[in-house]
């Protein structure tokens, strides 16, 4: 999974930093050593890690690591297995971009059914053309 989207949460009143919401492996090094950690929200002032270790509790002093991505950061709230970061200092927007930009591939290929590994035959074409008329897709050869 890559990034959903940018969440504003200043409606919340919480925090005002846009959010990126995503799913990807991180490490925080701790007192107790390095944690292997799912990030799954980051902003230039913190992140949100989901990490498994009981010990990390609200003023541990932890590094958030990510790529090249390396920050000081204080455990802000901790529970139900997520830890919230913040981090000592803003990180630029265009070091939260290069995190998500990692988690994206590059540009999307057409999908194709495994299976399917040779053209359609022109009735499997009208076929598809037709259904995808029922479901409001317009569907031609570029498509299929």
């Amino acid at each position: 999974m890559g990034v959903e989207n940018f969440v504003n949460s200043s409606v919340s009143g919480k925090r005002s930093a846009k959010r990126a919401r995503v799913l990807l492996a991180a490490k925080l090094d701790t007192p107790y050593g390095e944690l292997d950690a799912r990030l799954r929200d980051l902003s230039s002032k913190g992140a949100l890690v989901e990490c498994n270790h009981k010990a990390l509790t609200v003023g541990t002093e932890v590094t958030f690591k990510r790529g090249s991505t390396i920050v000081p950061a204080r455990v802000a709230w901790a529970g139900g297995g997520r830890v919230g970061l913040e981090f000592n200092y803003l990180i630029d927007d265009q070091e939260v971009l290069v995190q998500l930009k990692r988690a994206t591939s590059g540009p999307a290929e057409p999908y194709r059914r495994p299976a399917l590994t040779g053209e359609l035959s022109d009735k499997d074409r009208k076929l598809a053309q037709a259904w995808g008329v029922t479901v409001g897709l317009n569907i031609n050869s570029r498509n299929i």
